[in-house]
Order: structure tokens, then sequence, then C-alpha cells
């Protein structure tokens, strides 16, 4: 399976360029499914999902602004901005009403997405999902000030402390880091996502004060062992959109999308199928 590109016009003032690219798989017949990944990767991240629910609907996967092979200016990058950007892709694609799918950072742009559009959007699923506040997080978040410093000593620094942090088994935790350290070089996306937002007075964009005014109907998915996304945050969503239903994925972490495929795909089937999706029509109810 190909990634198809196509152009799309953005409405940012920082932007020179009257349009630019979005990157996004396209595969499968029936109601359209419209997917958004995390902050860790793109959209290749919902092929095993896709491969599942390519038969019964339409699955169209998105690289969000700033990720994949879709456009990444140097902005400053914020929720609004990915949601104007994935508006802009679904009306390129003349879609009109469509399921929507997100999974961590792209969960929090789903809802932000169903709270701007309510009207194009049938159904919710936010999986493992980002977007709601929380101050504790950002103070933990704190020790990644080093990090973002463009300085060599941090790799230097990083190297010398990993023979270490492998003889105490955090040869995890460095990894992270490394990786985090080559996004901060490499993609304006997660530099401007990550430096923007590593003070409580940052969290402008968070949604759980508007989620209420989500009406559709709504799974909300959960890792029981994730550590990246409490549990509280799927708790929040849960709680707080009329008609949203909670499920624990039991032994789950936080990559749902790629290692628990299986459990993901009966959940948003059974999901569809209580919410009325008539598959044999193509339509949804």
């Amino acid at each position: 399976m190909q990634k198809k590109t196509l152009q799309v016009t953005l409405p940012f003032d920082q932007l020179d360029l009257m349009s630019q690219p979005a990157a996004y798989f396209d595969q499968g017949q029936g109601p359209t499914i419209v997917l958004l990944h995390g902050s860790k990767g793109d959209s290749t991240a919902w092929l095993p999902l896709m491969q599942q629910l390519q038969s019964q609907f339409r699955c169209v996967a998105i690289d969000l602004l700033g990720f994949g092979n879709s456009a990444k200016p140097e902005i400053r990058y914020d929720i609004a901005k990915e949601v104007a950007f994935v508006r802009a892709v679904v009306e390129a694609l003349k879609i009109d009403s469509f399921i929507l799918i997100g999974h961590s950072f792209g969960g929090w742009v789903a809802a932000a997405y169903a709270i701007a559009y309510p009207n194009a959007v049938s159904h919710l699923v936010l999986s493992a999902a980002a977007g709601i506040r929380d101050d504790q997080f950002l103070e933990r978040s704190q020790y990644l000030l080093p990090i973002t410093w463009d300085t060599p000593i941090i790799d230097w620094g990083i190297q010398l402390i990993s023979p270490l942090a492998t003889a105490f088994g955090q040869q995890a935790t460095i990894s992270e880091i490394m990786w985090l350290r080559q996004q901060l070089r490499t993609e304006p996306a997660i530099r401007s996502l990550i430096l923007d937002r590593l003070r409580p007075e940052d969290a402008v964009d968070t949604v759980e004060q508007h989620i209420h005014q989500i009406s559709i109907p709504t799974l909300v998915l959960a890792g029981e062992n994730d550590t990246t996304i409490p549990r509280w945050h799927s708790e929040t969503y849960a709680r707080e959109i009329p008609n949203a239903h909670l499920l624990v994925i039991k032994g789950a972490n936080h990559a749902l999308p790629t290692l628990y495929t299986q459990e993901v795909a009966q959940a948003v089937l059974d999901f569809l199928s209580a919410s009325s999706v008539t598959l044999d029509s193509g339509s949804v109810a």
C-alpha cells in the first residue's frame, strides 16, 4: 500500500505558499473512517488496523501537519492548525461525514475536530487520547528542558551515562531521550509542540472544558498499563462526553494501534455495530 499526496490550501498567516502537501493512505470500501496518528510516528501506524477494517470500511489515514510526508513548515504548531489541516484534507477528498479515530496526540486533534465540526463527524473513537490538562505532567516534564538545549554537551552526556543506564535497566529511557533529541533537531512540529508546552500556562488548547459539547456516539479506549497517558485522562473524556463508553484493554500499553490491533479492531467494530453503522449500504446512521 502506497501513500498518496494532494495539495491543500492552509489559512495560516505564517505560510507564504498557497498550498502544502498532505500525505495519506486510502484503502477499502464502505463508510469512511479517518484516522489520526500520535506524535511518535505518522499514518503508517494505522496500517495494521486498516488491514482489519478495510473489507468493511474506507480507511483514510492522514499524516498530520508536520509529520510523515505531509508539509513541515517552520511555524508554531498547535491543535487549531492541525484541525484546520485535517479539515482541508477531508474537504479536498470530498468526504462530507465520517467516523473519526485518533490515537494519543491524534486523539487530541480528533476531539478538537469533533468540537469544531460537530456535523462532520458521525462517530468518534479516542484511543489513549491526549488533550486533557495535566499540570502534574507538565511539572514532571521540566526534566525535558536540558534535553532541548541546542548544544553537543547534552549528546556527550547522554553517551557517557548510557552504559550506566543500561546496567540499571534504564536503556528504554535513554533510547527515548535520544529519539527526542533527534526529533527536536529534525522535526519542527515535535520541537514546537514540546517547547511551547513545558509550562502550565502554555496549556491553552487542551479540550477538557469543551468536550461536553460532543454529542455523537463516542468510544474511549485506554491501555491498562499505559504509562504515557494516565488512565484518568481517558476517564475524563468518557465522563464528560455524553453517550461516551470507556473500554480498558487489559495488559495493553500506549501502543494500541500497532501492538493491540486485534483488540482495537474488535472494539471499533462492536462500537460501530451498536451505534447503527449500516455496512451493507455503505451508510452511517
